[in-house]
C-alpha cells in the first residue's frame, strides 16, 4: 500500500548519501539532520539515521523508524524522533523509545516537529530545554555522556515500554503511514 505523503520527487539524505523520497516530512528531517552536522558539530559517523524498532505489545508485534540516534564515545547518547504536530504528546513514547534501542537508558531525548523542538532527561522525562537552541552540542553531549549512569532496562521495565511505543504510534495509526509496520502476532 502506498502512503497518502505528497512525493516531491527524490533527495540525497545529509547523512548517508543515499537517495530518499522526497517529501515535506523527509525535508524536516534533512533539516534536522544538518543542524546536527552543520550547527552542533556532530560528524556523520556518530548520527545513525531511520532506526527501525520492533515492539510488541502481548502477542501484536509492530515496527517503527526512529529518525536519529547520537553516538559520543561509543555510547547512545541523544534520541531525536521527528513527528508533525504536537509536542508535548509525542514526551511518552519517545521516553519509550529511548528505553528500548540500547539496554541502558539513553540520557538525552528530542522530540521535534521540524519547527520547534523539547528536549527532555531521558532518567527523569523532565524537559531540559525547547527549541533547536536548546539541542547539546558535541562537546556539551559528551558532558552529559560523561555524568550519565546509563542505567540498564530491566527486562520488565521493557515490556511496558515496548506497550506504550505500541500503543502510541502503532495502534490506530494511519493504514497507509510509511513509517510504520504492522507485523501481526508473534508465535509462541
Amino acid at each position: 500500500m502506498t502512503g497518502h505523503h505528497l512525493i516531491l520527487g527524490e533527495l540525497t539524505d545529509a547523512i548517508s548519501g543515499e537517495l530518499l523520497e522526497d517529501s515535506h516530512d523527509e525535508r524536516y528531517r534533512q533539516k534536522i539532520a544538518r543542524i546536527l552536522l552543520s550547527d552542533k558539530g556532530f560528524a556523520k559517523a556518530e548520527i545513525t539515521p531511520r532506526i527501525p524498532l520492533t515492539v510488541a505489545a502481548g502477542n501484536l508485534r509492530g515496527r517503527i523508524r526512529v529518525d536519529f540516534l547520537v553516538a559520543v564515545g561509543g555510547r547512545s547518547a541523544m534520541m531525536v524522533k521527528y513527528g508533525p504536530g504536537s509536542l508535548i504528546t509525542r514526551h511518552r513514547p519517545a521516553l519509550a523509545m529511548s528505553r528500548l534501542l540500547a539496554a541502558y537508558q539513553i540520557p538525552v531525548v528530542v522530540v521535534t516537529n521540524g519547527l520547534d523542538a523539547d528536549v527532555l532527561d531521558g532518567s527523569s522525562g523532565r524537559l531540559s530545554g525547547r527549541g533547536f537552541i536548546a539541542l547539546p552540542d558535541r562537546f556539551a553531549l559528551a558532558e552529559i555522556v560523561g555524568r550519565a549512569s546509563f542505567d540498564p532496562i530491566s527486562p520488565r521495565r521493557a515490556e511496558m515500554e515496548a506497550r506504550i511505543v505500541y500503543c502510541y504510534e502503532i495502534d490506530g495509526s494511519c493504514p497507509c503511514e510509511t513509517d510504520i509496520c504492522r507485523l501481526g502476532e508473534a508465535e509462541g
